[in-house]
């Protein structure tokens, strides 16, 4: 699934207000904040910086447990000031019961609230749309990692490839564009896919950005690589050991 996705931002305390008021008809609150990032389930967000930019050109969406939830998603981000990208409504070109509404956050990135009769969700992201610069070649990336990653490739053409992200996990899409800069994305999966992820990806010819080993700065057992797709997205499978540190 995805184990959590990333974004930095220009204002955090503008975008922490902005996904708190948004999420909450969601029925989900912020699960923690220190002073680095804050979280909502596998969703975070932390400061832009010199050396990590802000994340861009990025669409995400959320699950909504029904219609009503997305209506109020929708509503609670127009009230506050929000800009719409999409009043709620149905979606059949996605799928025949899709039901969804869109506003844009603070650095102008795209936000959904969807909702299907067929959500099995692990976390609250279902879905992310990047933009890319070479759609065959990050379409590429992401075949390598698949198996370590827990990837299938469910759609592929011209315009878009899309990946689905284990089995209740969600799914992300590639399309080609200018490209979404500075996001981070991390997969779930055991200390060997971890390592498979890492020696595949760097025998492929990509980019490191760290590899295998356990970082105790996000806690103990926490155990994780990471790469770098052809834009830039930093990508990462992590075990976090969860049985063992209970």
């Amino acid at each position: 699934m995805f184990d959590h996705v990333t974004v930095r931002v220009t204002d955090r305390a503008a975008t922490e207000g902005f996904f708190e008021t948004v999420l909450a008809p969601l029925g989900v609150d912020a699960t923690y904040r220190t002073n680095a990032v804050t979280s909502w389930a596998n969703f975070l967000v932390t400061a832009a910086s010199d050396e990590h930019p802000v994340t861009t050109g990025l669409h995400i969406a959320f699950v909504a447990p029904s219609r009503e939830q997305v209506d109020a998603f929708w509503q609670a981000g127009i009230d506050a000031g929000h800009p719409d990208d999409g009043a709620p409504g149905p979606r059949p070109q996605y799928r025949k019961d899709y039901y969804g509404a869109f506003l844009r956050d603070p650095d102008g990135n795209s936000v959904e609230a969807m909702h299907t009769g067929a959500l099995a969700r692990e976390g609250i992201v279902d879905h992310l749309w990047l933009r890319v610069a070479d759609l065959a070649a990050a379409t590429a990336f992401y075949r390598v990692i698949a198996p370590a990653a827990g990837l299938t490739l469910r759609h592929e053409d011209g315009q878009r490839s899309t990946f689905a992200v284990g089995r209740a996990g969600g799914s992300f899409s590639l399309v080609p564009g200018p490209p979404t800069a500075n996001l981070h994305i991390a997969f779930s999966g055991h200390d060997e896919d971890v390592h498979r992820f890492y020696a595949d990806a760097l025998a492929a010819g990509y980019r490191g950005n760290g590899e295998p080993g356990e970082r105790r700065r996000y806690h103990p057992g926490y155990y994780a690589a990471f790469v770098f797709d052809p834009d830039g997205t930093n990508v990462e499978v992590v075990d976090h050991h969860r049985g063992a540190t209970a």
